[in-house]
This record gives structure tokens, C-alpha cells and sequence, in this order.
């Protein structure tokens, strides 16, 4: 098979934990720690029960996001380590800062991605992805995973080939809305296979092509499959990065539930929603007060 020409290259030297493997280590732990530790901080803040811990950081009655220090020390890291030559132990130390400037940076990576503070809200989890992909594939660059490599006999068609041939599985995977697959399929030639094999998400460019209109039940089953796997996804980000309870200041759309309701209907499709209310309220004095919850962005 052509794709059993390529195989995963992983070079970190004879010793493990070597050179640059090393400080690229270095910087991936020091981005995980930082990461947990705003996120147990700024869960910490919106708790009405937790009194002592510091609120955030203001000056001159702006609130001060904890990105504009993720971006301070990753220039002041970055500009120390390229422009002098170090020597053990400052170059882990700078490796470090730089590290915990990109964990700070990420934790808001919603905010500088909507201009517009989604801390809490849906489109906050975006910032959860976005640390799981930095780590993924920074921990493969860290310990010299390269998408390729070709023994000195290949040839260039073979080597061309290859290289197509699996960047039109990642493709096909990200068109499916796969992204975690494409993206890691460019390192791992297997994962990709895997993505374009399987059912696309709803909603995708590829769902849109050929599920809709098409072939429903490939729809009802990429419906029902991508329900279930994001009900366990959404448990593992408010796991990591706390529960959003506030609605989207993009759409004004409220957070939705943790836990979805099943996806395979118990009636006709055209059935009434058997939430709806059919009535006037119990209680219409209710205030919507009584639901609000403290928050706070970091």
C-alpha cells in the first residue's frame, strides 16, 4: 500500500527529555499549569461562598483580562530568549515564562477570537479546544514527531504521493467538521483515514452536500451520534474549565443545558414540543432575578 511507505518520525536523540525536546516541555507544562491555575482562580472569583481569594485585577476602573499578562510575558520571554544566549538554568526559566504566558493567553482565546468577553459563556468553551489542540500538538513537536519520513530509497513520486494522498484524508476528515482528526491526521496518517471513514457532523460542509436532502438516515444517525458525543465532550470542558452560565453577548442566546434532552424523538416529527408551555405561568410574579449568578471573567 502506497500510505505504508510513510511512518510517524519521533527523533529526541538517545537521551529523553534532550535540548530543545526539553525546553519544549518545559513551556507545554509550565502552559498547563498556568491554565489550571486561572481557571481554579476565576472559579474561585464567581463562588458567592469564597470571600478571601483576590478579586480581578483592575487599574483606573478598566478591568485588567489576565490574557494582557499571558501576552506581556511571552514577549518579554520571547524577546530575552532570541535576542541574548543563556545557559542552564536561565533558559528553562524562560521557557517557563514563556510557558505560563501561553496558558494565560489561551485561557481567553474565546475573548480575543469574538472581541467580546465570552469568559463564561458558550462560545468560552472554545477556549477549553483551544488548550487541548496547543498541547496535543506542541507535546508532538516537543518530543520531534514529524508528519513524514521517507527512508533515502523512496522516490519523489512516492514521496508526493503519499504527502497528497493523506492531506486529501484530512481534508475530507475537517470537511466532515472533524477538525481534531484533520488536524492531527497531518502527524498520525492513521487518525485522518479514520475521520474521512467515518459519518460527518450536522452542520458540516459535508453533511450539507450529501446528508441533507440525500440520505436521511445517514443525517439521523450523524444527528444522534454527534449528540451523544458531545454531551460527553461539553462533561470533560466543564470539567476542566467550569460550567458557562451566562447567555452569549454575541447572540443573547442563554447557555444550553449540560445534559441534552435524547435525541431519538418519541413521536411524530411534527409533534408539539411537550416542553412548550400551553398556559400562562404558575407563578408570573417570579422574578427573572432570582436566577442570576455571579460571574466573573478572570
Amino acid at each position: 500500500m502506497l500510505l505504508g511507505a510513510a511512518s510517524i518520525g519521533i527523533d529526541i536523540g538517545n537521551e529523553p527529555l534532550r535540548g530543545h525536546s526539553r525546553l519544549g516541555l518545559i513551556v507545554l507544562g509550565a502552559c498547563l499549569l498556568s491554565f489550571v491555575f486561572i481557571r481554579i482562580s476565576t472559579r474561585l472569583m464567581r463562588n458567592p461562598k469564597v470571600t478571601w481569594w483576590p478579586g480581578s485585577v483592575s487599574a483606573g476602573g478598566v478591568h485588567v483580562h489576565h490574557l494582557v499578562f499571558g501576552i506581556v510575558l511571552m514577549i518579554a520571554a520571547g524577546f530575552i530568549g532570541i535576542t541574548f544566549e543563556h545557559q542552564s538554568p536561565w533558559t528553562e526559566i524562560i521557557a517557563a515564562l514563556f510557558g505560563i504566558g501561553v496558558g494565560l493567553t489561551l485561557d481567553e482565546f474565546a475573548l480575543w477570537l469574538h472581541l467580546e468577553d465570552v469568559y463564561w459563556s458558550e462560545e468560552g468553551r472554545q477556549s477549553v479546544d483551544a488548550l487541548v489542540l496547543a498541547l496535543l500538538l506542541g507535546g508532538l513537536l516537543a518530543i520531534g514527531a514529524t508528519p513524514f519520513e521517507f527512508g533515502s530509497q523512496e522516490s519523489i513520486v512516492t514521496v508526493l504521493s503519499t504527502v497528497l494522498i493523506n492531506l486529501a484524508f484530512c481534508a475530507v476528515a475537517l470537511s466532515k467538521g472533524k477538525r481534531w482528526t484533520g488536524v492531527c491526521g497531518v502527524f498520525i496518517p492513521l487518525i485522518a483515514q479514520v475521520g474521512a471513514i467515518r459519518l460527518a457532523r450536522p452542520g458540516s460542509w459535508w453533511s450539507r452536500r450529501f446528508y441533507i436532502g440525500r440520505s436521511d438516515r445517514k443525517l439521523a444517525r450523524s444527528m444522534w451520534r454527534d449528540q451523544r458525543v458531545r454531551r460527553h465532550y461539553r462533561g470533560f470542558q466543564d470539567l476542566i474549565g467550569g460550567a458557562p452560565n451566562l447567555p452569549s453577548p454575541l447572540t443573547g442566546a442563554p447557555t444550553p443545558p449540560t445534559k441534552p434532552d435524547p435525541v431519538a424523538p418519541k413521536g411524530p416529527a411534527d409533534a408539539p414540543d411537550p416542553v412548550a408551555p400551553k398556559g400562562p405561568t404558575n407563578n408570573p410574579g417570579q422574578s427573572a432575578d432570582s436566577e442570576r449568578v455571579e460571574s466573573s471573567g478572570g
